[in-house]
């Protein structure tokens, strides 16, 4: 918010002014930056995780108190092996599956945060049906001696299309996903 006393000496405040006052921190800050990467890039970690069907890399990247939770179909683990065991469950139900992660939100608070990713998925059932969505990840974070970790992923389906999928993904050769 801009003080009465700016205002009468005709200048703006600084935008990391500005930033400060809505209790994020500038992008001057270079450990905010770090950050801000090191938890986009868990982000997409676990995006590749998923898609390459590396379960125990999906559970490393969380705390060992952390949570995944879709509450459209009721789903909740809560643990490094609940949530293991409940990606490869979930993930044994597709014949294909594809995900992509949208950059969203970070706010940064110390050694957590707090944010939100955009996610596109599509993919056909083993039993033939098909789901297309777009939804989003509502994240917490914690900073951790292994770097930063989810602590939390709520997903919210903003958009289905359950209409079957034209396409097929073809089999890779030698067994790759």
């Amino acid at each position: 918010m801009t003080s009465p006393d700016t205002i009468r000496r005709g200048r703006s405040e600084a935008p990391a002014d500005i930033a400060t006052q809505r209790g994020r921190k500038p992008m001057s800050d270079l450990q905010a930056i770090a950050d801000r990467v090191e938890i986009e890039a868990l982000r997409g970690e676990f995006t590749d995780a998923v898609m390459m069907g590396d379960y125990d890399r999906v559970a490393s990247l969380f705390t060992q108190d952390g949570a995944v939770r879709i509450p459209d179909i009721n789903a909740e683990a809560v643990s490094r092996e609940e949530i293991r065991a409940g990606i490869e469950r979930l993930q044994g139900l597709w014949d294909y599956f594809v995900q992509t992660t949208h950059p969203g939100t970070i706010q940064l608070d110390g050694d957590t945060a707090s944010g939100r990713a955009y996610i596109a998925e599509l993919g056909r059932f083993r039993d033939g049906r098909s789901e297309l969505n777009y939804a989003v990840y509502h994240d917490r974070y914690q900073r951790t001696g292994d770097g930063w970790k989810f602590t939390e992923r709520v997903y919210e389906v903003r958009y289905l299309d359950t209409t079957p999928l034209a396409g097929s993904a073809p089999h890779a050769a030698g067994g790759a996903r």
